[in-house]
């Protein structure tokens, strides 16, 4: 077993390793950009070094530097965590060459399965379905005689491509031309390679995809599946395990397809198989991920099997002692990103004045913040992922619910209203959705989402509350006239909201035409607000910018504008 493992990335994988390097009784080696000197994977870390500037390109993506700090911290073996170095073929031979061990598949693994025209050509030569479309790559000139037969609407992709970029959909030939420029750009800006192929796109859709892990000795395992088909621009944000209606002769046939994938090219370590469901339980390949998957804790989750220790171990040379998996009830992941899911998932940088994660029975967080952090926009904005388990969906479900509800996350937006309005939407309950869920979601009635308008009244209180707290003379009143409107996205009309002080400290509201009282208590930071009332104990963050208040609740983000009647 090694010594000492560095871990070649930073948030929420970084402190994923470093937890699972200290459970194994390995030394963890942190590094890190000069924003995150003060981060959490830092801390944890048994030691810390510094690889560069802000920007990626300048620290985690720096090979040189990587290589030179596992030198001067005697590194036995590299951890790329996903995204950064994970599946550069370069560095692992480089590492290779340095003699350190590269906790990952090698680099002719990772150029055979990146490359993902080339790949598909090897999936069909040991039989793994693969989706229609053209034999390799591609030049303009052949693009629209190949979608022609393919058949619209096709799908431009880059042969490099992966993490949903370098891919359009197009629906008719006159789209083609722009596509073709638009995904070539992309693919070169992003991978160095501006190689493209053509798929037939397959609608309607479910992603599926299928965790695996195999040693140097000629074993593999498939772990299951699971269900990743609610995505933003190809970008995961739920997932679950197991898959939806998926039955056993699927589920045989797809876990057969991905150690068939596996085993055609020697591979070593955990990995996925992605693959496209259409109708029909008819299945295609879609691309191998050479590296640790952000949702691989829903697998260890009904599995109780610690992947990252599993490739830590694998990558030691040791055999891979699970001979068979059972999985055991089921799991789901929530993406808790800094972005606002309210005002079209806008990235949300910032610093993070609260930071209070859930618990519970079948609660996890796996977070690389906390209070304090300051989230930028160098980096993906990817805060914490929340698992829930549960011996039964609808069980998993309620837990969820619940832990979104409970978590606390105040000083930026997050995609938590967006997780609850998807939790309690009735497509996702009864299972039946596609990779269409969040544009059908988004475009049904609000009536349908669970949060109601009781967190925008709250909302609305509190900042009243603020507003009395911070305004000088105003605080010392027993009663307060106000007036109150939302500011975005569009200005609404002023609304007047009374607010009288209790002997009891607390404080009751007229507004919208009803009375009501709340009890409220201040922490630390005066912007966040414990509220009791009769309902449940909720985390109310404000925060002034400019002449606005930024009020968050774990599922309502609204900015307000509170004034005095007689400002006019």
């Amino acid at each position: 077993m090694f010594d000492r493992v560095l871990v070649a990335n930073r948030g929420e994988i970084a402190v994923r390793v470093i937890r699972t390097c200290r459970q194994l009784g390995i030394r963890s080696i942190a590094i890190y950009s000069e924003p995150d000197r003060d981060a959490l994977h830092v801390r944890l870390a048994d030691f810390a070094y510094p690889c560069g500037g802000a920007a990626p390109r300048d620290s985690y993506l720096q090979a040189d530097r990587v290589l030179e700090i596992a030198r001067e911290s005697g590194a036995d073996a590299i951890h790329p965590g996903y995204g950064f170095l994970a599946e550069n073929a370069d560095f692992s031979d480089r590492c290779a060459e340095a003699g350190v061990v590269f906790i990952g598949p090698s680099g002719d693994v990772i150029r055979a399965m990146g490359q993902k025209a080339s790949a598909r050509e090897r999936m069909k030569a040991v039989g793994v379905p693969v989706v229609p479309g053209s034999e390799g790559p591609i030049d303009d000139s052949m693009a629209e005689s190949c979608a022609r037969v393919i058949g619209f609407p096709v799908m431009v992709k880059a042969s490099a491509g992966g993490g949903g970029k370098g891919l359009r959909r197009v629906a008719a030939a006159t789209e083609l031309a722009a596509a073709l420029e638009r995904v070539r750009g992309e693919s070169r800006s992003a991978f160095g390679d501006d190689s493209l192929y053509l798929e037939k796109c397959v609608e309607p859709a479910r992603h599926i995809e299928v965790q695996f892990i195999a040693d140097a000795h000629g074993n593999a395992l498939a772990l299951g599946e699971r269900e990743c088909s609610i995505q933003r621009r190809h970008q995961k944000l739920i997932e679950e395990t197991p898959a939806n209606d998926v039955g056993s002769s699927l589920r045989e046939a797809m876990n057969a397809a991905t150690l068939a994938a596996a085993k055609a090219v020697d591979y070593c370590g955990a990995g996925t198989c992605e693959f496209l469901l259409g109708p029909s339980d008819v299945f295609y390949f879609l691309e191998m991920n050479t590296r640790i998957q952000v949702e691989h804790a829903i697998t260890e989750a009904v599995t109780g099997i610690d992947i990252v220790a599993e490739m830590i171990r694998v990558a030691a040379g040791e055999p891979l002692e699970i001979d068979d998996v059972e999985p055991v009830g089921h799991a789901i992941e929530t993406r808790i990103y800094a972005e606002d899911s309210e005002r079209g998932f806008m990235p949300s940088p910032g610093v993070i004045d609260v930071y209070r994660p859930p618990g519970g029975i079948g609660v996890r967080v796996d977070s690389g913040v906390e209070a304090g952090s300051r989230v930028t926009t160098h980096y993906d904005p990817l805060l914490a992922k929340l698992i829930t388990w549960g011996p039964d969906r609808p069980t998993a479900i309620s837990r969820m619910r619940g832990a979104l509800s409970e978590f606390g996350i105040g000083g930026i937006a997050t995609s938590i209203p967006f997780h609850l309005r998807a939790l309690w939407d009735p497509a996702f309950v009864a299972g039946q959705y596609t990779t269409d869920f969040v544009d059908e979601l988004m475009d049904r009635s609000a009536d349908t989402a669970k949060p109601s308008s009781a967190p925008r009244g709250l909302a609305f209180r509190l900042a009243a509350v603020w507003w009395i707290r911070q305004s000088g003379d105003a605080s010392d009143r027993a009663v307060a006239q106000l007036e109150i409107r939302e500011k975005r996205p569009t200005p609404s009309a002023f609304e007047p909201i009374e607010v009288r002080c209790l002997d009891s400290g607390g404080y009751a509201f007229s507004f919208g035409g009803e009375t009501s009282e709340l009890d409220i208590a201040t922490g630390e930071n005066e912007n966040a607000f414990s509220v009791i009332d009769s309902a449940a104990q909720l985390e109310v963050v404000v925060t002034k910018k400019g002449k606005n208040l930024d009020v968050r609740t774990a599922s309502v983000s609204i900015q307000v504008e509170v004034r005095e009647p007689t400002e006019g």
